[in-house]
């Protein structure tokens, strides 16, 4: 079946696949925290290039990744092979996953919120998969504080970033979305990364109600 997609797609999966390994590394840790004790059916939304799948390598792991980008296909399935494990792609977008309500034991979105369309719309989708009790876990990069130097860097550079950067919004408060969205029980912490225009980030879990 042939590709659809863009040439900016195209190119966005090409780098994200070669040109991210500084920031793997410094989130390493907090992968290996956060998806340490994750099993059984686990979606990811927007994987990418398949980052995360290490981390979640092992039997009693089912993995489904919904990704909107047809070009990240070829190097998830690469990532597979090379661990040796079976996955599922499903296509899709985040405002509409393909799963059906409360038949996912975790769903997992580690740089996404920033880029989908509606934040709001896709953490409602995210608590609608979601079994009782299961954990949303996040690594997201968001909005620096109001009247700092880099916030006004943000707001000036995102048009030009959402173009370059398969939609991502720089200056996005994610944490404000993720405490209006309705879980019951939301941790997370700030940290810094080592990128400098979109360093303030925030890890956690939000949980759905029993």
């Amino acid at each position: 079946m042939p590709q659809t997609g863009t040439l900016r797609q195209r190119t966005f999966a090409w780098a994200l696949a070669r040109f991210n390994t500084k920031y793997e590394r410094f989130a390493e840790q907090y992968k290996q925290q956060l998806f340490s004790e994750l099993s059984g059916t686990v979606l990811e939304i927007g994987p990418g290039a398949g980052a995360n799948l290490r981390y979640l390598a092992r039997p009693n792991v089912h993995w489904i990744g919904v990704e909107p980008n047809p070009f990240m296909a070829k190097y998830l399935k690469e990532q597979a092979t090379k661990l040796g494990i079976k996955i599922e792609i499903r296509p899709g977008t985040a405002e509409r996953l393909p799963a059906e309500g409360g038949s996912i034991d975790a769903v997992i979105g580690t740089l996404v919120l920033c880029c989908v369309e509606d934040p709001q719309t896709s953490l409602r989708e995210v608590l609608r998969v979601l079994k009782p009790g299961g954990p949303f876990i996040f690594i997201e990069h968001v909005a620096a504080p109001c009247g700092t130097r880099l916030r006004r860097i943000q707001n000036l550079i995102t048009p030009l970033w959402r173009q370059i950067g398969d939609n991502c919004h720089p200056n996005r408060e994610t944490w404000a979305i993720l405490e209006q969205a309705g879980f019951g029980d939301l941790n997370y912490d700030r940290i810094t990364a080592p990128l400098p225009l979109v360093s303030p980030q925030i890890v956690g879990t939000a949980r759905k109600a029993l």
